[in-house]
C-alpha cells in the first residue's frame, strides 16, 4: 500500500477507536448524544399518591414535583391484592402472574425467584437487542440472572439468618443460596467502594418484641431503615456513575414498610394502638421526604436526552374493615399491621406514575385509570425500538408523548 494511502487509513483507523464506548459506558455521538435511548426507572414500592401530594403542595418534595412540572403524572391501575413480586414481575413481563410464574411471595411453598419465571422478562428482552442493562434492588430478581450489564437482587434475597429471604435484610457478604450480583466479579468493587450494604429493609418488630419497649423499637427499627436508604442512595449514585447502562432499573422499598407499621391513622382507624402510633407519626411521610432526598441524587445523572419513569407497583391505605385487621399482619407473619395494599379491589390501591424526558409531555396529568401495570414494558420496548412480544397483555402509552402520529408501535394490540 502506498505511504500516502497507509496514512490515511492509520487516521481512520485512530478516528474509529477514539468513538468506541469503553467497556461498561453508555456509548455516545461525537456530540456527546446517546446513540441508544437512555432511560431510567425508580421504582417505589407501595408509593401512595394520598400522602405525596400533601408534601408536595406544601413544597417539600422539591425534586419529585420538578418531575411532575416537566413532565406527566397519574394513577397507575394495579391488579386484584397486589404485592410487590406479583407485581413487579408484571411490570417486567406484561403478563398475568398465573403465565410468568410469580403469584406472591411464597409460589407453592418456596419464596418467589428468578427461577420461576415462565416469560422472558424486559431485562432479557432489552439485553437480546443490544441495549445495555443495569438493575439494582428489584424485587424477586434473586438469583441474579446474566444480563448484558449488571443486576443486584432485592427484596426475597436470601442469606445468612435468613433462610426463606422472605422480608429479611441481609448484608452483601451475607448472601446465602445464590449469586445477589451478576457479574460476580462486581461484588468485590461493590464492597470496596459503596461497603457491605444491605440489601433490604429490614423486618418489622415481632408484636412479643414490641410489648413495652414500643418507644425502643420504633426509633431502632426507623434508624436502620434510614441507615439501609443512604446505602441504597450511595448505591445508586456509584452505579450511575462508574456503569452507565441505556437502561437502568433501580427500586426503593422501605416505604412500603413503614406504610404497613406506621401509616399516620387516626384513633378511630381499625388497629390504632396509642402506645404506638404517637410515637412517631411523621415516620411514613418521612420516609417520602427522605425519598425525594434519593431522588435528587438520581436527577445529577438525568440529562436533556435521559427518559425517567417513577412507578409504584400499588398504593397503600389504612385499614378500613376490622375483620381485615384480625386476620391480616405483615407479609413474615408477626406484625399486627395499620395499613396495607392486598385488597381485593386493586382500584382502591393504585400504583403512582409520573415520566419526562425527550419527546413525554410536560406538565400534563392523566386522569382516571387508563395506564396500567401492564403497560410499563411495552412502552419501555417502544422507547428503544424493539418489537413487543404478542403475548404481553399490555399496550404503549402512547399517550404519554408529544407526538403520537408519528409512534412507531409495533405488534401491540
Amino acid at each position: 500500500m502506498p505511504r500516502k494511502l497507509r496514512c490515511v487509513a492509520y487516521l481512520l483507523f485512530a478516528v474509529c477507536i477514539a468513538f468506541l464506548p469503553a467497556q461498561g459506558q453508555v456509548r455516545q455521538t461525537p456530540s456527546g448524544a446517546h446513540t441508544r435511548p437512555r432511560v431510567i426507572v425508580l421504582g417505589v414500592n407501595g408509593a401512595e399518591w394520598d400522602i405525596l401530594r400533601p408534601l408536595l403542595v406544601r413544597g417539600e418534595m422539591p425534586n419529585l414535583a420538578r418531575v411532575i412540572a416537566r413532565g406527566i403524572s397519574g394513577k397507575m391501575r394495579t391488579i386484584s391484592a397486589p404485592n410487590c413480586p406479583k407485581i413487579y414481575s408484571i411490570f417486567e413481563t406484561s403478563t398475568p402472574p398465573e403465565e410468568n410464574g410469580i403469584t406472591g411471595f411464597i409460589v407453592r411453598g418456596t419464596t418467589a425467584n428468578t427461577g420461576m419465571l415462565r416469560t422472558e422478562p424486559l431485562w432479557s428482552l432489552l439485553s437480546n437487542s443490544g441495549v445495555t442493562v443495569g438493575m439494582a434492588n428489584v424485587p424477586a430478581t434473586f438469583p441474579v440472572k446474566p444480563v448484558n450489564g449488571y443486576m443486584i437482587s432485592g427484596m426475597l434475597t436470601r442469606g445468612k439468618n435468613c433462610e426463606d429471604g422472605l422480608l429479611c435484610s441481609p448484608k452483601l457478604s451475607e448472601v446465602q443460596g445464590g449469586d445477589a450480583v451478576y457479574p460476580p466479579m462486581m461484588v468485590a468493587e461493590l464492597e470496596s467502594n459503596v461497603g457491605d450494604f444491605l440489601i433490604d429493609c429490614a423486618r418489622m418488630p415481632a408484636a412479643k418484641d414490641l410489648l413495652g419497649h414500643e418507644v425502643a423499637a420504633v426509633y431502632e427499627w426507623l434508624a436502620r431503615v434510614s441507615a439501609t436508604r443512604e446505602q441504597q442512595r450511595k448505591l445508586f449514585d456509584y452505579l450511575l456513575t462508574n456503569h452507565p447502562t441505556d437502561f437502568t432499573f433501580l427500586v426503593q422499598s422501605c416505604e412500603d414498610r413503614v406504610g404497613h407499621w406506621l401509616y399516620p391513622i387516626q384513633p378511630y382507624n381499625v388497629g390504632y394502638n396509642p402506645k404506638l402510633h404517637t410515637i412517631q407519626v411523621n415516620a411514613f411521610p418521612d420516609q417520602y421526604r427522605a425519598l425525594d432526598k434519593v431522588l435528587g441524587t438520581i436527577l445529577k445523572h438525568v440529562d436533556e436526552n435521559t427518559n425517567l419513569f417513577i412507578i409504584s407497583d400499588h398504593g397503600i391505605k389504612p385499614l378500613r374493615e376490622r375483620e381485615s385487621h384480625d386476620a391480616h399482619k405483615d407479609h413474615a407473619g408477626t406484625t399486627p399491621i395499620i395499613a396495607k395494599h392486598d385488597f381485593e379491589d386493586g382500584d382502591e390501591v393504585p400504583g403512582v406514575f409520573v415520566a419526562m424526558g425527550p419527546g413525554i409531555k410536560k406538565g400534563a396529568r392523566i386522569m382516571g385509570l387508563p395506564m396500567s401495570i401492564f403497560d410499563i414494558a411495552p412502552t419501555i420496548l417502544h422507547i428503544y425500538g424493539t418489537p413487543v412480544p404478542t403475548r404481553m397483555r399490555g399496550r404503549v402509552l402512547t399517550e404519554i408523548f408529544e407526538d403520537t402520529k408519528g409512534a412507531n408501535v409495533v405488534s401491540v394490540r
